[in-house]
């Protein structure tokens, strides 16, 4: 049974009028619906291993798009690639509704960009944040040039960010995004749908607790009771897509409901020995690049090395995930759509932009999803084992001299972002069944 056919867009708001040039015909990578940020990550660190002995098929699998700007503007300036210095930005879109969708004959309308996750990288490479944008967040689109260079569309005052696609691809959803975060972007890419689950197998299933049974007839999920259940292929799939199956049944649920997701498959490639394991690499990286297309600042091998020993470095309780706040219940243009949280989304990038690390307020972690009262407890710290004393010289003790140290400052403790609901990668969470 597939899903109900939604809203295609942007049919109950005011849109201006469009003009654009013949979109070209794009390959027949299917869509999905979750994993990008996760999925990304994966694909960098494995491509370290594997890189050397499979680069030119790796290579050969990606497919390129190049990120355009609007007349006038100055052109992208795409970092150098090497030892990674600093830290860098990357979006990671999946459309749905593409030619080639597995259920595409039974979902009508235009192809959307439906997930929108913005990764930040911050400068000393210790920290991370995710950002999950709505799909039917209401926002400004810029005028955006055509894929094929005929024209451009018109701006827009207020549509829901899964249009942008329609309008200009990759491109269009770069530009708006980079509009509404006040970040620059140079590096995007999208993953395909059947990508997904098959990223799901090659790491060898990741493990996602649930508070009660879930059952969504229109993703096929079927997980009985409460507990922790290990999912791979079309259950992982099923899992990611459901929307009807947990919190309130909105996409708001579903995004906290995919970060419960999302942090238990970085904590396995970090901590579960993945990394070492050649056939997951290799698998991980076939299947990742065979179902991605990649703007040309990070579609080589290269650049996917450097920002890996980046990534690699972050532990898992400094990657933040988190929803661009908005909230939904709201009238005019955003009636059946979500409403920016104006003040909160401007605290979170101030921070973001200043690499400034912060906390989320605690159980906050989104109405799809619940912290796990089963959760492991950290080890305690254990005491330092106490030093030998110095041997004696000439038969007598000789006394140790303390050396002086210069005094250091206390660090403070990161603020608390209120009003912006997410988790850590660290955190243990549970989806919430509805």
């Amino acid at each position: 049974m597939s899903e109900p056919v939604r809203d295609r867009g942007s049919r109950s708001l005011p849109t201006a009028q469009v003009r654009h040039g013949r979109l070209r015909r794009s390959r027949a990578w299917k869509t999905i619906f979750a994993s990008l940020a996760a999925s990304l990550a994966v694909v960098l660190v494995s491509t370290v291993s594997v890189g050397a002995i499979t680069l030119a098929q790796i290579n050969s699998n990606i497919d390129v798009v190049e990120l355009e700007v609007l007349e006038g503007q100055e052109e992208r300036v795409i970092p150098t690639v090497g030892e990674w210095e600093g830290g860098f930005n990357v979006l990671l879109v999946g459309i749905d509704n593409e030619p080639g969708q597995d259920d595409s004959r039974q979902r009508g309308g235009a192809t959307l960009n439906d997930v929108n996750i913005l990764i930040h990288v911050a400068e000393d490479q210790q920290s991370a944040v995710a950002v999950s944008i709505p799909r039917d967040l209401v926002v400004p689109i810029p005028s955006c040039p055509d894929p094929d260079g005929e024209g451009s569309s018109f701006a827009m005052s207020a549509q829901p960010i899964n249009v942008a696609w329609s309008y200009g691809g990759l491109n269009c959803v770069v530009l708006t995004v980079e509009a509404l975060s006040g970040l620059s972007i140079p590096y995007a890419g999208a993953i395909s749908f059947n990508g997904v689950a098959q990223l799901s197998t090659a790491v060898g299933g990741v493990e996602v607790c649930i508070d009660g049974p879930i059952k969504d007839p229109y993703t096929g999920l079927d997980l009985p009771s409460a507990g922790t259940w290990s999912l791979e292929g079309g259950s992982a799939l099923a899992f990611l897509r459901t929307r009807y199956g947990v919190g309130d049944g909105s996409d708001l649920g579903r995004i906290s409901n995919q970060q419960v997701y999302l942090s238990s498959l970085m904590r396995k490639v970090q901590n579960e020995g993945v990394l070492t394991d050649f056939t997951k690499l290799y698998g991980i990286a076939q299947v990742a690049t065979s179902s991605m297309q990649l703007s040309s600042s990070v579609a080589s091998l290269d650049t996917m090395v450097s920002m890996a020993q980046a990534l690699r470095k972050v532990p898992t309780e400094n990657i933040t995930f988190v929803q661009y706040p908005g909230r939904t219940g709201g009238t005019g243009v955003y009636a059946g759509k979500v409403q920016p949280i104006t003040s909160a989304a401007t605290a979170l990038f101030e921070r973001i932009r200043a690499d400034e690390r912060f906390t989320l307020e605690e159980g906050n972690t989104g109405i799809g999803s619940t912290l796990d009262p089963n959760a492991p407890t950290t080890d305690p710290t254990t005491a330092p084992e106490p030093e030998e004393t110095q041997p004696p010289k000439n038969g007598k003790i000789v006394p140790e001299v303390e050396p002086t140290l210069e005094p250091v400052a206390p660090s403070e403790p990161a603020a608390v972002l209120p009003g912006v609901q997410g988790q850590t990668a660290a955190d243990r969470t549970c989806s919430v069944s509805n």
